[in-house]
């Protein structure tokens, strides 16, 4: 005779609760979003600040100073710093969210056919390893430009060569395993971050070069904290003007001593704080069109 009462194995298994199950799998997806941003963006921010540290030594050798000589030293200049990643951080965070919506809107459009697309491509070690192999190999146009000046087609030709020779198989390898793959993407993201740098060094020494000639300066010079700052100079005895009056740009100042440009005679010279007044403080003038420096020199030559 058999008994009527269900037995344990046929006791349906226990399910966990409906309301926590969600709750873990976004939880554990959010995190996975912030470790990919965080393998991008700490490489990234990194490699340009150890960058633009460069640059700002490049800009000072301009007036043939060092930053060390005008009072920069590294405390100064990661406060200044600090605002230039800032702000790319606030212009980046946008462009990638346009980005986003672009490419939900084109798989909207597309009708799924873009995202599978994409995940099959993805799934693809050899593609995923030579894009990454050729946009590392782009990111080295801003050094090679310091060293000599680069055409399009010759810049082409040395991303797809390093790319290939350098980075396409290591890549490839990497591929295998998941931890290869966050390596690559750390790997990516400081060379996106580099490469980043050395073209605002460019842009940076080329900001430089214009307020040697042009006395001032462009707002990226004011982004990465040079200070376009003008004074007339008196004498500490008799507070009387020096140098005819003429402004001179302050480039710094360090031990009692301040470091000056002076646009008419395009050349950088020391003077000492205890005899020295700054007077009629400007930061930014506003020149005239046209105005160049070395007016002054050219008409007492001529």
């Amino acid at each position: 005779m058999h008994s009527s009462s269900p037995s344990l194995l046929d006791a349906p298994a226990e399910q966990p609760p409906p309301d926590t199950a969600p709750e873990q799998e976004d939880g554990g997806g959010v995190l996975t979003v912030l470790e990919r941003i965080g393998a991008v963006v700490v490489p990234v921010g990194v490699a340009l600040y150890a960058v633009l540290y460069l640059g700002v030594e490049q800009v000072y050798w301009v007036f043939g100073v060092n930053p060390q000589q005008a009072g920069i030293d590294q405390s100064v200049l990661l406060g200044r710093l600090m605002g230039t990643l800032i702000l790319l951080l606030l212009a980046l965070i946008p462009a990638i969210g346009v980005l986003v919506g672009l490419g939900w809107l084109i798989d909207r459009i597309t009708r799924g056919a873009a995202g599978r697309l994409l995940r099959r491509l993805r799934e693809r070690p050899w593609i995923v390893a030579a894009l990454a192999a050729l946009w590392s190999g782009a990111t080295y146009w801003g050094l090679f430009n310091l060293v000599a000046d680069l055409t399009l087609g010759i810049m082409v030709a040395v991303a797809v060569g390093l790319g290939v020779l350098a980075f396409l198989i290591p890549f490839r390898l990497l591929r295998r395993r998941r931890v290869g793959r966050a390596g690559m993407t750390v790997l990516v993201a400081a060379l996106t971050g580099l490469g980043l740098g050395f073209v605002l060094i460019l842009s940076l020494v080329k900001g430089a070069v214009e307020v040697q000639e042009t006395g001032q300066a462009n707002d990226l010079l004011g982004y990465v904290g040079f200070q376009d700052q003008w004074a007339v100079l008196r004498d500490a005895a008799t507070d009387k003007p020096l140098y005819d009056g003429r402004w001179m740009m302050l480039l710094g100042e360090k031990e009692n001593t301040y470091v000056f440009y002076d646009c008419d005679k395009q050349e950088t010279f020391r003077r000492s704080m205890s005899t020295t007044n700054l007077g009629n403080l400007q930061l930014d003038p506003d020149r005239e069109p046209g105005f160049r420096c070395g007016t002054l020199a050219e008409d007492t030559t001529g």
